[in-house]
Order: C-alpha cells, then structure tokens, then sequence
C-alpha cells in the first residue's frame, strides 16, 4: 500500500468539498437550479464514464466474471439499502416548518455520509489499479459533493440553524470519504486477490448513484442544463481517459 498517504489525501480533499458547498451556502445564499442541474448531472456524467470506460474494464482484466459481478450486485445492493433505509422515519406527529427543514437537511447529511464511504472505498481501490484512475474519480466525486453540501447546508439555513453548527456538520461530514477509502485499503491489504472485487462493488455503488439520485435530482431541478451537464461530463472523463490510459 505504497500510495496510502496520498490515497487519504485525495480522499479528504474530496470529502471537504461537501464543506466547501455549504460554505458557499452560507456566503451567498443557495444557488440557481439550473447550476445545481448542470453541477448533479455533470458529476452524474463523469461517474458514468468511469464505471464504463476504466472500473468494469480493470475489474474483468483483474479478476473472474464471477468475482466482478459478485462484487458489482453488491455495491448495488449496499446503495438501495442505505438509501432504503433513509426514507423509514417513525415520527408520526406533525412537524412545523422549522422541524420540516432541519429534519430534511439532516437526512440529506447522513445521506451523505453514508454514500461517502463506498465514495472513498472507489478512490482506494482506483488508485491501487491505476494512479490516474484514482485521481479521475476522486474529481468526480468532488464535483459531486459540492452540491450536496449545496443541498445540506440549504435547509438547515433556512430552518434559523447557527451558522457554525452547519458548517462543523459538513467539516465531520467531508471525513466519511477518507474513513471510506482506509476501509478499502484495509480490505485489500487483508483479502488476498480482492482488487477485481472492490473495483466491481464501487462501480455498482457509483452505477446506483448515477440513476437512482444525481440524475433524477438533475432533471427535477432542470432538465436541458442537466442533459448540457451530464454530456459534458462524460466527455470530459471519456477524453481524459483516452488521454491518459489506465
């Protein structure tokens, strides 16, 4: 594990993107719809490039189909779980508009922190397989955090939240990804021959991301600058990747 400081490196900076969103937030106020579409779609896009272009490649060049497909119906699986799991809430009594929001913004920051895990497991095993690979989807998944401390940071303003309170939730969320990618590191180091594996479960992780949230979340908010921000992501990431093989 010869590239594990720089892999909790990437990682954090990342992570701090969450932070960097809601900071931003708190200075100027949430953004237009048609950024936030073409911000979701465009990290959407570049996340869809690298499942297709680089980590289901390097995963069937590493390991079985079986492995590879065993690893990506669980990264799927994992991801319809933990966003399952976020819409169960028992509070049955009506809320006010304040309760509303705050409740809100805190689902959508555990919603995070829990897609920042496998996030930062991806980055990990990525840059196990290929430096540059590495580096590719930790830019995207920065592009991807910076709305969704947009998203965290919004409500919880509006709900009359202290400012510094926002701001220290977002700082604890942005390191989830690091804790992610040590997980991976973990894991490789101590199961023999899992690379294939853990590629094909952040690729199913991302796949899940891709299609069950950023771009229906894209499209809600707007959907020409959606498709504008989806395309050039995936283009973006598809020349870097020829570019730059991994």
């Amino acid at each position: 594990m010869h590239d594990m400081f720089k892999i909790l490196w990437i990682s954090t900076v990342a992570g701090l993107a969450t932070t960097f969103g809601s900071l931003l937030v708190l200075l100027f106020g949430r953004p237009q719809e048609r950024v936030l579409a073409a911000l979701l779609a465009g990290a959407g896009g570049v996340m869809l490039a690298v499942v297709t272009i680089d980590l289901v490649p390097s995963a069937c060049r590493t390991g079985p189909p079986l492995q590879v497909s065993a690893g990506f119906a669980l990264g799927l699986l994992f991801m319809f779980l933990a966003a399952k799991r976020l819409k169960f809430s028992t509070n049955t009594l009506p809320l006010s508009r304040r309760q509303r929001l705050k409740r809100t913004g805190l689902l959508i920051a555990t919603g995070i922190a829990l897609h920042d895990i496998p996030e930062g497991m991806a980055i990990a095993v990525s840059q196990e397989a290929a430096p540059v690979l590495g580096l590719l989807i930790a830019f995207a998944i920065t592009l991807h955090n910076l709305p969704e401390g947009m998203a965290t940071a919004a409500p919880l303003k509006m709900a009359g939240i202290r400012w510094w309170k926002i701001l220290l939730l977002n700082i604890a969320i942005a390191f989830f990804t690091p804790l992610g990618a040590l997980f991976g590191l973990l894991a490789l180091e101590n199961v023999q021959n899992s690379l294939a594996f853990f590629l094909a479960l952040a690729a199913g992780a991302m796949t899940f991301l891709v299609f069950a949230e950023l771009i229906p979340l894209s499209r809600e908010r707007h959907p020409h600058y959606a498709l504008l921000g989806g395309t050039i992501g995936f283009i973006f990431f598809a020349v870097i990747s020829i570019m730059h093989p991994a």
